[in-house]
């Protein structure tokens, strides 16, 4: 099965959520309580995203995190990159040389077209698009938690 790590579905939200007010400064305790994440998964979250250059942070007093860039300006495939890597299905799709089949595959340049398909899209759509500027985001959270079987 192709699935979105935990970690990096848990950064599309922190993200979505900072992105939607760009000028305002979270600190990670506030960003936990607005969405329902423990504290050290949304500081592990933040430092990852702080890495790649989507959020920024500022210490001190009133410091804290903030985007980087408006929700329009970052898509779900940069944060999937920050937390996980690059989208790769497979080894060839990672352009290494990992694997010993690589001259021989016959689905080899198959796969990286199916790579290439999911990146693409991954990459073409916005947090803003993904989160939607009138989405009511407590809301959201609240009713995830009231259906378990949606919740990450």
């Amino acid at each position: 099965m192709l699935r979105v790590s935990r970690l990096a579905d848990y950064a599309v939200l922190l993200a979505g959520r900072m992105a939607r007010e760009p000028a305002r400064t979270f600190t990670a305790a506030a960003l936990a309580r607005e969405t329902h994440l423990p504290a050290p998964t949304v500081t592990k979250v933040l430092a990852a995203l702080t890495r790649a250059g989507l959020i920024l942070s500022q210490r001190g007093p009133g410091g804290g995190y903030r985007s980087a860039r408006s929700a329009a300006d970052i898509s779900v495939g940069d944060v999937i990159a920050a937390i996980d890597g690059p989208v790769a299905l497979t080894i060839c799709a990672e352009g290494s040389d990992a694997c010993d089949l690589m001259e021989i595959c016959p689905s080899a340049a198959n796969w990286q077209r199916i790579n290439d398909a999911i990146r693409s899209t991954l990459e073409s759509i916005s947090l803003q698009e993904l989160t939607g500027e009138h989405a009511d985001f407590p809301l959201a959270v609240s009713r995830a938690a009231a259906m378990p079987e949606l919740a990450p």
